[in-house]
């Protein structure tokens, strides 16, 4: 640095570049890596620190996903202890969790001089963790041997296991060809490992061919050094500085420097330090260094805004056999996939095949039960109601149950054995609390939870569970009383208002068709009373199609025909209705659901320390003070008897499942209304825990071959009254339901007769205008008109065309009995008398 130093290329260790870049710092002189891959180094407390490769922020973003595609949680990380290793695995932890997956045991190592029997030490207890996927992040002088020991001592290169080691193992296979021939391969078989992308160019070609050459010259009695990856990126490195000082030396750039005065308290030391010169325009070599881009060897050589180089992608490599295999890539815009390269257009996602430690393509599971011969803690809920589904059983320390049987048989379904041991929970007197059972999985007392466990969006925040195995929403249970039948029983089928409009329809469509037949239809003439009757009698006789009187008028039919189909709806809806009022058992209870629970101020029953309390408080809003804590079914039914009335309950609102149960015997009681939750049982675990999962896909295994369903008869039958359940109200058809049939036979009946008016009003028009006939006054000629409309069709065509015009008031008719009529607006011509007799 005495010697004016303008930028320094290296080093190729994380700490020794931390170590440097204080320095450039001080210098202000831009320092270049090829091989320091610390993602910290970039940060803003090293702004002259120019990263020439690729961070190892992105192989760790790349190890997550490889993890999470496999569908692996838990992964074990061996790193070296320094800030190589403890920030690649910090940015590791970072990127596993983004996909939720997490680090469950850290192994860091000294930086260097590892003994073997600090090696063995650490795998031992990695081979007692349940994780069986292990990251290796280490230098390659420690790798290899880490990977010897897990091999050849501790058998933890067989099958089950997964070791995926990062870009040092990649390095280490192209630096020493001579690797693939030793027995250190059998080390080392089915591991996974990383290496930085370069693609394919001639460049590249011409560079490696010239290198080997070279490697060769200088000693021809060893084996040739192979060039790797980094040795790529210094080569590139180079070239990148070249072209910057191009670019510096252009704008018009100096070389100049100055005395740090921060140094001169070091004059005269034997370090030299106080003759280190500040480089002027360094922060302007440094922004060209940064604004490069050019193709090397490793491709585009161009820095992103955060000071990356861009496109960062890596090879996925599989080691089998004395080789190795490409299996996919991974890039910061596509993920893992397999393509002719990491940015290629045509790919598909995921990787190729993998050949596993123990030479196997089926993919590991990632984890097994922990081999510290423990049993696997099951907590159980010491039930004192309600056995079927949890019970201890007398003078043993074995559990039976609906629930128990059904957690056995998920168990026996595993490709895998699960020790386990049944601990009872609770004090044998009341039902212990189902949310405490599952905090003792917080704490590490269980290590499972089996019962009755209901799975709410609280309970999730603590525990895993499992796939539901029985469906148990929460249910109104209510007293019933069977509905006998009665001498009125025919008239239930309409409520009364639907009696009522149907009985003034039938009136008023008969009156219709009289007014619309009457002047053309001798049926519908006739004395006063004989037209009432017909009216009566036309209306109802429509109901079973047995009118005698015939329609003429074309109006008329039209309403008639819309009328018979509204009757044939009402008839076939009646019918129905009142078979299956007199058929189907009729059960009735004054609570009707939930709904007219909550309007209602009547005190409700629940199961004490249930889920059902909260929810009733906080979901629909019903005060504490009218909710009733019961322990037993026997309880239950007490309190059901006596009824609120006598300090009782109007209902019990508690999970279908048990409802089931207590109705099996208790015949005067059943369920009301619909079920107004969905929620289900499931088995609990420890959050992240794989075998909820495993367990999960046992039940469906269980669900589908029939197994879970034996399982529910086994112990849940359930008897007639219980399935039943109370059928509320009776089937009484409302006028809601037909008033569309009634608007469209109305207006039917609107049309016809405002045709029928305008019709008849233009006919007594006309016919009035063609005889010379007046009126003086509205009522005059009002009476008229109804005159005119109450005479049969055809008497008022003999009309003499010649009659002189007369006033209606005034003039006098004779009858033939002497007697005269002051109100006729007409006279009567017989056929033989002149006009002027």
């Amino acid at each position: 640095m005495e010697k004016d130093t303008v930028a320094i290329i290296g080093p190729q260790y994380s700490v020794m570049a931390h170590v440097i870049s204080h320095i450039a710092n001080e210098m202000q002189v831009p320092l270049l890596s090829f091989a320091a891959t610390d993602p910290t180094l970039t940060s803003l407390q090293f702004p002259y620190f120019v990263r020439t490769t690729q961070s190892d922020l992105y192989q760790m973003a790349a190890v997550a996903e490889i993890v999470d595609h496999f569908q692996w949680r838990d992964v074990i990380a061996i790193f070296v202890d320094d800030d190589h290793g403890r920030n690649g695995i910090a940015a590791l932890g970072d990127k596993l969790a983004e996909k939720r997956c997490k680090i469950s045991y850290k192994v860091p190592f000294k930086p260097d001089n590892i003994s073997h029997e600090e090696i063995n030490s650490a795998l031992v207890k990695v081979a007692l963790m349940e994780s069986r996927v292990i990251v290796l992040h280490i230098y390659p002088s420690s790798g290899l041997e880490v990977l010897h020991h897990a091999a050849q001592s501790l058998g933890m290169m067989g099958s089950g296991y997964v070791w995926i080691a990062t870009d040092w193992l990649s390095t280490v296979l192209d630096s020493e060809p001579s690797l693939f021939s030793s027995s250190a391969m059998n080390d080392i078989q089915g591991v996974i490992t990383l290496r930085m992308h370069a693609p394919d160019s001639d460049m590249k070609k011409q560079f490696v061919s010239r290198w080997k050459k070279l490697s060769q010259k200088e000693d021809s009695n060893q084996d040739p050094f192979g060039v790797n990856i980094f040795g790529l990126y210094a080569y590139d490195t180079v070239w990148l500085l070249a072209s910057a000082l191009d670019s510096f030396f252009k704008s018009g750039g100096t070389l100049s420097f100055s005395n740090d005065s921060s140094l001169n308290m070091l004059r005269g030391d034997s370090l030299n330090l106080d003759t280190i010169g500040v480089f002027v325009n360094g922060s302007m070599l440094l922004q060209k260094i940064l604004e490069v881009n050019r193709t090397g060897l490793t491709g585009q050589m161009m820095f992103s805004p955060d000071g990356n180089l861009v496109h960062p992608s890596y090879e996925i490599i599989n080691v089998i056999g004395t080789g190795i295999r490409r299996i996919g890539y991974w890039s910061e815009t596509s993920g893992l996939h397999t393509g002719e390269g990491p940015n290629h257009s045509n790919f598909s996602e995921g990787l190729f095949g993998v050949i596993w430690p123990g030479q196997t393509t089926q993919t590991p599971r990632g984890w097994v039960f922990a081999s510290n011969g423990r049993h696997l803690r099951i907590g159980v809920p010491l039930r004192i109601s309600y056995r079927e589904f949890v019970s201890k059983i007398e003078g043993t320390e074995m559990f039976g149950g609906y629930c128990i049987d059904v957690f056995t048989a998920a168990l026996n379904l595993l490709p895998y054995p699960v020790p386990f041991k049944f601990i009872p929970f609770g004090d044998g007197k009341t039902n212990p609390l189902n949310l405490d059972l599952l905090h003792m999985i917080t704490t590490g007392a269980f290590d499972a939870v089996v019962g009755d466990i209901t799975i709410t969006t609280n309970r999730t925040k603590i525990a895993d569970f499992t796939q539901p195995y029985i469906e148990s929403g929460l249910v109104v249970v209510a007293p019933i009383k069977k509905l006998k039948s009665s001498a009125w029983a025919f008239l239930t089928p309409f409520t009364p208002m639907m009696w009522f409009v149907t009985g003034m329809f039938f009136l008023v469509v008969g009156a219709v068709v009289w007014i619309l037949e009457r002047r053309i239809n001798d049926d519908f003439r006739g004395p006063p009373r004989r037209q009432f009757v017909t009216i009566v009698w036309f209306s109802f006789s429509t109901l079973f199609f047995a009118h005698r009187e015939k329609t003429v008028s074309t109006l008329g039919r039209l309403v008639l025909i819309i009328w018979l189909f509204v009757v044939l709806i009402l008839n076939s809806s009646y019918i129905a209705s009142l078979t299956s009022i007199l058929t189907v058992e009729q059960l009735s209870s004054p609570v009707k659901g939930i709904e007219s629970l909550v309007i209602s101020s009547d005190r409700i029953g629940f199961l004490r320390g249930s889920f059902a309390e909260n929810y009733l408080t906080e979901e629909l809003n019903i005060h504490r003070s009218r909710l009733v804590p019961l322990n037993s079914p026997s309880e239950y039914e007490k309190a059901l008897k006596d009824g609120p009335a006598n300090g009782g309950v109007a209902a019990i609102i508690d999970e279908r499942a048990y409802m089931e149960l207590f109705l099996a015997t208790r015949c005067e009681f059943g369920i009301v209304g619909q079920e107004f939750t969905k929620m289900g049982w499931g088995f609990g675990f420890p959050r992240e825990s794989p075998l909820a999962i495993d367990m999960s896909t046992a039940i469906l295994k269980l669900s589908e071959n029939g197994d879970l369903q034996r399982i529910h008869d086994k112990w849940l039958t359930r008897s007639a009254c219980s399935s039943e359940g109370a059928k509320q109200g009776i089937d009484r058809l409302e006028l809601k339901s037909f008033w569309g049939l009634f608007l469209l036979s109305g207006i039917a009946c609107f049309i016809a007769l405002l045709c029928y008016v305008i019709r008849m009003a233009y006919r007594f028009s006309r016919d009035s205008n063609s005889n010379n006939i007046e009126c003086s006054s509205l009522s005059a000629r009002l009476r008229s008109f109804l005159s005119f409309v109450n005479e049969r069709e055809g008497e008022d065509k003999c009309w003499p065309k010649t009659r002189r015009k007369e006033k209606c008031s005034c003039r006098k008719v004779v009858h033939e009995d002497g007697s005269l009529d002051d109100s006729t607006v007409r006279v009567h011509i017989e056929n033989n008398v002149t006009a002027q007799d």
